[in-house]
């Protein structure tokens, strides 16, 4: 790897790795019995009024009232289909309405820089949110810096997850998935506006040092 990297990983990087991780698991593949099952027994606030606190609690009802044949069905029509699923979970589609444009030539080159290699057995495009996830779940967990976390973040995933999320939120054929564009919703604002904050406050330091006094 190429980036800089922190010592330490705080509790709330760990969870924000976390996070990732679980929306890439959810958006890869339908999710396992055990899967379900940790969702099913998730410790939520139900007094938790915030985005994240209300969206935990929706997954957990959500997962509570599904079961494997209607995953199975719902995973199929909303990302696979017959040609294509109800929504296309990849970068260059939101962003140019067409697949395998140059915002997925830019992430290649970015993950390379990172030190990322493809798999030999992997067919997918590297922009599908599920592996873009990954991505920020290794540099969260890696302890790579919060500048390398938000260059990452805002060239790749930030242009178009708010959409993405909003669409599986509203799909026709979500039930259970629709709580899973509920979280992803809730933590992608949560990390847009952290690393919004980040940006204000370099700027705020930039115009600091070149401020010249009277």
């Amino acid at each position: 790897m190429t980036a800089e990297f922190c010592p330490a990983l705080t509790e709330q990087d760990q969870l924000r790795a976390d996070i990732y991780s679980l929306l890439a698991a959810l958006l890869r593949q339908v999710p396992s019995p055990e899967m379900m099952q940790w969702l099913e027994s998730l410790e939520a606030d139900d007094q938790d009024s915030s985005d994240m606190g209300k969206a935990w609690l929706t997954l957990q009802l959500a997962a509570r009232h599904a079961n494997p044949e209607q995953l199975e069905d719902e995973y199929q029509e909303l990302f696979i289909g017959l040609g294509r699923g109800e929504l296309v979970p990849y970068g260059s589609w939101y962003l140019t309405g067409s697949l395998m444009e140059t915002p997925l030539a830019i992430l290649r080159q970015d993950l390379i820089r990172l030190g990322f290699e493809r798999a030999e057995d992997v067919k997918e495009p590297e922009d599908h949110a599920a592996a873009l996830f990954e991505v920020m779940a290794y540099l969260v967990a890696s302890g790579n810096t919060l500048n390398t976390q938000k260059a990452f973040y805002d060239r790749h995933i930030g242009a178009w997850i708010e959409r993405f999320s909003k669409d599986l939120q509203q799909a026709n054929a979500a039930v259970f998935y629709s709580s899973v564009g509920t979280l992803c919703r809730a933590f992608t604002d949560f990390e847009s506006d952290m690393f919004g904050a980040i940006s204000d406050e370099i700027q705020a330091t930039e115009i600091k040092g070149n401020h010249i006094p009277n």
